[in-house]
């Protein structure tokens, strides 16, 4: 199985986010990890298909590129 660019991983939505939670994501064109940092969490929250357990997930992965979600508006 080929290796993955660095660009091709950086930019993916971490394994255990489930698909209701990518189809959500991809609802308000969000298709990239670093695009949900345009959005607070009770706004992702408000997505159909978004749980706290996806939340957890992409907030870890934020965290880890020294990213996290827009502040609260």
């Amino acid at each position: 199985m080929p290796r993955k660019t660095k660009e091709q991983t950086e930019g993916a939505f971490p394994t255990g986010v489930s698909k209701p939670a990518l189809r959500a994501l991809a609802s308000v064109g969000v298709t990239r990890l670093e695009q949900v940092t345009r959005f607070t969490e009770a706004e992702l929250l408000t997505l159909h298909g978004m749980g706290p357990k996806a939340i957890r997930i992409i907030k870890a992965a934020l965290l880890e590129q020294g990213k996290s979600f827009a502040k609260d508006r």
